[in-house]
C-alpha cells in the first residue's frame, strides 16, 4: 500500500469512526437499564446490563482509534507505520469488538450476510432502539471490515516476514 493510499484509508475510517462514536454516545446518553427494561425480566436485565457494557467498551475503544487517527493525519510527516498499527488496532479493536462482543448479546450470522437481511441475530428480543442502533452500526462496521481485511492477517504477517518484532 502506498503512503497515499494509507493516508486516504486513515481519513475514511476516521469518518466511520465518527458516525459510530456519534450512534453510541445519543443511545448511551439518553437510554438506561430502566427505559430499557419495560418488565421485570431477570433475563432481561441481564442482557441489557451485557448490552450496555458492550457498548461501552466499544465506544471507548472507537474514540481512542479516532484521537490516535486524527493525531496520525495531523502530523507535519505522516507517519506511515504509525498510521498502519493504528488501523490494525481498529480491525482488531473496534470492528472484532463489534462482531464478537463480550457478553454475546448478539451475534452475526452470516447465512444471512449476502441475502440482503441484517445478519445480526440477538439472544434476546431487544427493544426498537437497541436493535436500531446495533443494525446502523453493523453497516458502519461491516463497511470498515471490508476497508480493513488487509490488517486480519496480512499486516502482521508481512511485519513478521520482515523480521519486525511486534
Amino acid at each position: 500500500m502506498t503512503t497515499g493510499q494509507v493516508k486516504n484509508l486513515c481519513e475514511t475510517t476516521r469518518t466511520k469512526l465518527k458516525e459510530a462514536i456519534a450512534k453510541m454516545e445519543l443511545f448511551l446518553n439518553h437510554y438506561s437499564m430502566p427505559q430499557l427494561l419495560t418488565e421485570s425480566d431477570p433475563a432481561m436485565e441481564e442482557f441489557y446490563r451485557g448490552y450496555l457494557s458492550d457498548m461501552r467498551h466499544l465506544l471507548v475503544f472507537c474514540e481512542v482509534a479516532y484521537e490516535k487517527l486524527g493525531g496520525s493525519l495531523r502530523r507535519p510527516n505522516f507517519n506511515e507505520e504509525f498510521a498502519e498499527r493504528t488501523l490494525y488496532d481498529v480491525y482488531h479493536n473496534c470492528v472484532n469488538g463489534f462482531y464478537y462482543p463480550q457478553n454475546e448479546c448478539y451475534s452475526e450470522d452470516g447465512r444471512y450476510a449476502y441475502t440482503g437481511q441484517d445478519a445480526i441475530r440477538f439472544r434476546k428480543k431487544p427493544s426498537r432502539e437497541a436493535r436500531n442502533l446495533t443494525i446502523e452500526l453493523s453497516k458502519i462496521f461491516e463497511e470498515l471490515r471490508e476497508d480493513l481485511t488487509y490488517y486480519e492477517t496480512d499486516y502482521m504477517t508481512q511485519r513478521r516476514m520482515q523480521g519486525e518484532r511486534v
